[in-house]
């Protein structure tokens, strides 16, 4: 069984246990037993957050049940994509590749580790 938040007018929060088909039945406060809606309560560390964080949060959990399919003219029309992402960004200066006589390729620029394909 859950456990539910609940407010007396009286004597404040308190915390029941309850069946979920009952969530929103309310409780007798302990104290002053006085039925006592329930309700939710947010937690600290939202409550705290910076605003950023708060937005980033929330887009999080609306992106988990409402996602937004990627379409071309969506990213046509939206300006923050426009700003946010790298898909608009021209390279800056010119590519690192070289072919040597026999076609392999070459990055002088790249770690030399690297192998090419």
């Amino acid at each position: 069984m859950p456990l539910y938040d609940y407010k007396c007018r009286e004597h404040g929060l308190f915390q029941e246990l309850g069946m979920m088909a009952e969530a929103a039945n309310p409780k007798p406060c302990p104290v002053c037993q006085a039925l006592s809606v329930r309700v939710i309560v947010l937690p600290p560390e939202l409550a705290l957050m910076d605003p950023a964080g708060r937005e980033a949060r929330a887009r999080n959990e609306k992106a988990r049940h409402e996602p937004v399919f990627s379409t071309a003219d969506r990213r046509s029309n939206d300006a923050e994509h426009r700003q946010a992402c790298g898909c608009m960004k021209k390279p800056e200066g010119k590519h690192q590749l070289f072919y040597t006589a026999d076609g392999n390729k070459m990055f002088p620029s790249m770690r030399p580790w690297m192998i090419s394909h």
